[in-house]
């Protein structure tokens, strides 16, 4: 147990994390389609390590699929609203239900998915990333109960609509030229900050919106198919 911890934290927080640099510092963006791929792949492994010594069957990876296509069809149905999206929201259900790796794999999904109806580019693996992280953070935080109250639910939607666009932010910095600077990560975290405030605000009103229903079947279908048990 403790060995596949470490190992998932390290492809999630490490290797994945040195990926992205290398496409922005060696390929300066320029093979964001591979970036995006290897991130999938890398994904996957922890949710596949997190079912330990059995294989997941059909149906637990086809519920990672549908909360994908969900994730996808509300950004799409809310196209029309600039940042107000509720795919952080679908991604923390995830999350919180069934783990922290299949949240992550959840929100790097939906992110690549939904791109083909938004557009890819460079940004897309970072988006991958970022709402990745969402899920698995989402994923630690629904074994406490701090998540079944209404306040948790608000500071973790704000919490997730500002770490959002900070860790975006890095993105904006680094496509120009391949460095970070701290001056231009100031000005672009301050040019953004209507969009942190709105996406934020999109979370908290999807979250609390959606959590219940949501969150209620897939108890009911982890309950009638024993599905997800090891990351209960």
């Amino acid at each position: 147990m403790k060995t596949r911890k470490i190992l998932s934290l390290l492809l999630l927080f490490v290797a994945i994390p040195a990926v992205l640099l290398m496409g922005i510092v060696l390929f300066n963006d320029g093979k964001y389609q591979i970036i995006s791929m290897i991130v999938v792949i890398l994904a996957c492994i922890p949710f596949f390590l997190s079912f330990e010594k059995r294989k997941p069957d059909a149906r637990e990876i086809l519920v990672i699929a549908v909360m994908s296509a969900i994730s996808v069809a509300g950004r799409a149905a809310f196209a029309w609203v600039p940042a107000f999206k509720p795919v952080t929201a679908f991604t923390a259900i995830t999350g919180f239900k069934l783990g922290p790796e299949a949240g992550f794999l959840t929100g790097a999904v939906s992110a690549i998915a939904s791109n083909i109806l938004f557009g890819q580019g460079p940004w897309t693996p970072f988006q991958m990333f970022t709402w990745g992280i969402l899920g698995y953070i989402a994923g630690l935080l629904g074994k406490t109960k701090w998540m079944d109250t209404k306040i948790g639910l608000i500071l973790y939607g704000i919490f997730a609509g500002v770490l959002f666009s900070f860790i975006m932010d890095i993105w904006t910095v680094m496509s120009y030229g391949g460095a970070f600077s701290w001056a231009r990560y100031i000005a672009a975290a301050g040019t953004a900050l209507p969009f942190t405030i709105t996406y934020a605000l999109s979370n908290v009103v999807f979250l609390l919106l959606l959590t219940k229903p949501i969150g209620d079947k897939l108890e009911r279908i982890k309950k009638k198919y024993g599905i997800m048990q090891s990351n209960s």
